[in-house]
């Protein structure tokens, strides 16, 4: 199964949040040696007014209809979300900056208070990793990263007046995210975060209520919101803070299984997963993450030889199945014309879209070109789709 537990050892990490979660019933599965919550059998009850399809036992394996409850509550109204093992480094000093210029695609080089997604690439050109940079101050960055490689990237790279430190165990994170987000966290604090005091992909230092968090206007789910940062000694009382001042808007607590099928629906690349050192930007649909006017950076000479050769061979495209009951979890054979053409990289059932969204790496084809999917021996129908599948104009973000 793609998603088997490990029996031990576990737990063995375990964010601040976890008493609070484990009373709500949470469905814990093991990444990066974290505990984390899948869904919550506290919000099982939501699940009853929704018409869900039935599943086999291989796809209910490791599922429950609580995750399209949360996912609905999160479209609807707010959800938190334990972002905790998102890794975090911290990179420091009067090089950090050349740093982060030289090893990653995306221009860094902005203001203060700034967040970039970004990529490390290899000499090849292939994906190493996608990370999220904020500029703190001049000499002091926050970087989201996937695993211990991207530090090990880092450190080789750094020079004498560079610090990299992993500051993950000593941190935590929440993840608020909803359209009544900004009404739930506004009156917690006395910082303006409105669109115009705080816009998307900006950052900045402020309490909830009597914690100090770094606050980031990202949304990995495609909903308004922030992820909340602060030390692991203060994460219970953040989580409390927002867990009381969300009663009064339906505010739920959303695990991960709801987390993949949003932003499956809005199309965000989990690396590992949608791509690796096998994929260059280009064919991962993440060129916009690439500057190559801002000068030199690990692979750029291999992206100049690759768009010398032409347009990409192959391309991670996005599929919806056809029929609405029909599910499948990553990694099937994909057919075009009948032939193999391809694989799935992650699946799952989109509950906004009410049908399961497939991405898969495929030669470049039209939307709209029909495909058929293999799963457990039978062809099932899936045709090509134009990405975004939600919210293309952003409105529920950008707001």
């Amino acid at each position: 199964h793609p998603r088997p537990p490990p029996v031990r050892p576990r737990p063995l990490r375990v964010s601040p949040f976890h008493a609070r979660q484990s009373r709500l019933g949470a469905h814990f599965l093991e990444g990066g040696g974290w505990e984390r919550p899948h869904w919550y059998e506290a919000n099982a009850p939501l699940a009853a007014s929704l018409t869900l399809p039935s599943r086999d036992a291989w796809s209910a394996t490791h599922w429950s209809p609580a995750a399209a409850a949360e996912a609905r509550a999160t479209r609807e109204r707010v959800a938190l979300y334990d972002m905790t093992p998102l890794r975090r480094l911290e990179v420091t000093g009067p090089g950090a900056l050349g740093l982060l210029q030289r090893a990653t695609t995306n221009n860094v080089a902005k203001k203060p208070g700034a967040v970039t997604y970004t990529l490390l690439l290899d000499e090849a050109g292939g994906i190493l990793s996608d990370l999220t940079v904020a500029r703190l101050a001049d000499q002091h960055f926050q970087i989201g990263a996937n695993s211990p490689a991207d530090l090990d990237v880092l450190l080789r790279a750094a020079p004498d007046d560079v610090l990299i430190r992993d500051i993950t165990a000593g941190t935590c994170c929440v993840g608020v995210w909803g359209p009544l987000a900004r009404d739930l966290v506004q009156p917690l604090t006395r910082d303006d975060l409105s669109h115009q005091g705080l816009g998307y992909f900006r950052t900045r230092r402020t309490h909830i209520g009597e914690v100090p968090v770094t606050a980031m206007r990202l949304s990995y789910v495609g909903e308004l919101g922030w992820e909340l940062y602060t030390t692991a000694d203060l994460g219970l009382r953040l989580w409390d803070t927002l867990w009381e001042a969300g009663q009064r808007y339906g505010v739920v607590a959303a695990g991960r299984s709801a987390f993949d099928s949003l932003r499956l629906e809005k199309g965000y690349r989990a690396w590992g997963h949608d791509m690796t050192s096998e994929h260059t930007p280009y064919e991962a649909g993440l060129g916009f993450a690439v500057r190559m006017d801002k000068g030199d950076f690990t692979g750029r000479e291999a992206l100049l030889a690759h768009a010398a050769r032409g347009e990409p061979a192959r391309r991670l495209t996005a599929l919806t199945l056809d029929d609405r009951a029909a599910v499948v979890l990553g990694h099937e054979p994909v057919y075009v014309g009948g032939r193999p053409a391809g694989y799935v990289t992650s699946a799952g059932y989109g509950y906004t879209l009410g049908r399961c969204v497939a991405y898969a790496w495929l030669p470049p084809l039209a939307p709209g070109t029909p495909v058929h999917i293999v799963y457990f021996g039978e062809k099932t129908a899936a045709t090509v789709a134009e990405e975004p599948l939600f919210d293309p104009q952003m409105t529920h973000i950008l707001t």
